[in-house]
Order: C-alpha cells, then structure tokens, then sequence
C-alpha cells in the first residue's frame, strides 16, 4: 500500500505503514485534506493484519506545525466549516490512539499546534537535540485542540500543561523528556538508529499482546481525552469565529505581534 498525495505519503514497508508529512515548504502545517488523509491512513492500517506498526515523521527539518492557516481561504470556499476541522482533527487523533498497533513519532525541529497532539498521541516519541513541543495556540486568540490539554496532563500533570497553553512557550525536547512527554531525546545521527531499532522490534512482536498492552495503558492514562476533545471542539469552534483570532491569524501571516482586543 502506497498512498501519495498533498500533504502527506504513507508507504507500507514490510510490516511498516510509515507516514510522512510532506508540507515542508509550510513546516509540515496541516490542511483539512492532509488530516483527513492521516486519519484514513490509520485506520487502514490498523485494519490490515499485516501491519504490525505505523512510524509518523515529517518531512525535512520539522515534525508538523498545526493546521496550515494559509489554506483556511480556500477551505472556507469549499464549504469547509470549523466544526468540520474539528472533528476531521478529532479524528486523526483518535485514529493513532485508537490504532490496535503500537504508533512510533520521530520529532524533529517543531512540534506545535496540533502537532503536538499529532506526536503525543502516538505511543511512543522520539525526538531530535534541537527539537521543541509549542502549544502556541494562545498566541493567536485559540485554546489547545486534538486532545492536547489531555495528552500532555496525563503525562506531565496540570501545572506544566497549564504552563504550555497559557503562555504559548516552546518547551525544549530535553524539558518534554524530564516531564516524561516523550521517550527519548537523540542526536541527529543517533535518533533515527534509535527509532528504527524501536520500530523493527514491534513489527515482530506479538500482534495481540501489543494490542492489548497498548488499550489497557491507555484506559489507565487517557481516561479525560474524550472529555478534552468534546471541550475542545465546543471552545474552539467558537474563538475561530472571534476578532482576536482574526488578529492573531493576520499578525502571524504578517509576522508581527498580535494586538488583542477582547
């Protein structure tokens, strides 16, 4: 199975799906297609029997950097409504936790936005020296979506998730690794040893075992992701409509400060 399409390709290798977001040129941003594409990607995948793992990476120098703003025109002359960015979002995070096989995230450079919630939904991340998390969302007038305010509490509590989504910082990989977000941190040349060695070893282990390890983890440590996406929905549907995210859009298209007013 070999899908290549904007956006993103998806190449089975053997008993590997890999999936790559090929949106360099927008630091691997995501369009509305892109995520309904992953979405779909995932769930053939956890369909077929013969795919024992799926490796999420980007392409170039970043991981994924949220949903591409640049295409919202061209979405909203299609017909595309927030609530349908939502829950197309929803859903390719549901896909990767939902996925019967164990999902692996090399991260390189940025993961922010939704990203962030494409990478810590997977059920192990890997990531570079250079590499950071961003929930820059409040940045531009918006709150956390694609499950993000669950996924990073349940691994590193509310005070640091608190920290993320109020002030919109970069947390450096080695940070993200000491707050237990992610599973390692590696040098360029060292981290894609690593999570191939991860990757080869999942695809020749007991289908069922890992599938049933992989539900029982995340009964016990996602127990709030369906309340957070139902929240975040609700909430984000309505600030995409609102004049500060209007403003913090534009500003971030312009590059400079946002000027909020409500």
């Amino acid at each position: 199975m070999t899908t290549s399409t904007p956006g993103y390709t998806a190449i089975k290798d053997g008993r590997i799906l890999r999936i790559t977001i090929t949106n360099p040129r927008r630091k691997n941003a995501l369009s509305y297609d892109t995520m309904a594409g992953l979405g779909d990607a995932v769930l053939a995948a956890s369909a077929d029997p013969a795919v024992r793992v799926i490796a999420l990476t980007g392409e170039g120098g970043d991981f994924c950097t949220g949903a591409d703003l640049s295409s919202a025109p061209e979405e909203k002359a299609r017909g595309i409504t927030p609530e349908m960015t939502m829950d197309v979002a929803n859903r390719m995070i549901r896909a990767i936790v939902d996925a019967p096989i164990p999902v692996v995230a090399r991260v390189k450079g940025a993961a922010a936005g939704v990203g962030v919630a494409f990478a810590l939904a997977a059920d192990l991340a890997y990531a570079a020296e250079d590499s950071y998390l961003l929930l820059a969302f409040i940045n531009i007038g918006l709150m956390p979506d694609g499950g993000a305010a669950a996924l990073v509490a349940a691994a590193a509590g509310r005070p640091l998730a608190a920290e993320m989504a109020l002030l919109g910082e970069r947390l450096p990989a080695r940070k993200a690794l000491e707050h237990s977000l992610i599973a390692g941190v590696y040098s360029d040349e060292e981290l894609d040893a690593k999570v191939e060695a991860v990757i080869a070893k999942l695809a020749h282990g007991p289908r069922r075992a890992l599938e049933l390890t992989k539900r029982a983890l995340n009964a016990a440590a996602l127990t709030s992701l369906e309340a957070a996406l139902a929240a975040e929905k609700t909430g984000q549907c309505e600030l995409l409509g609102s004049g500060d995210f209007a403003e913090g859009a534009a500003a971030m298209l312009q590059k400079r400060t946002a000027v909020f007013a409500e």
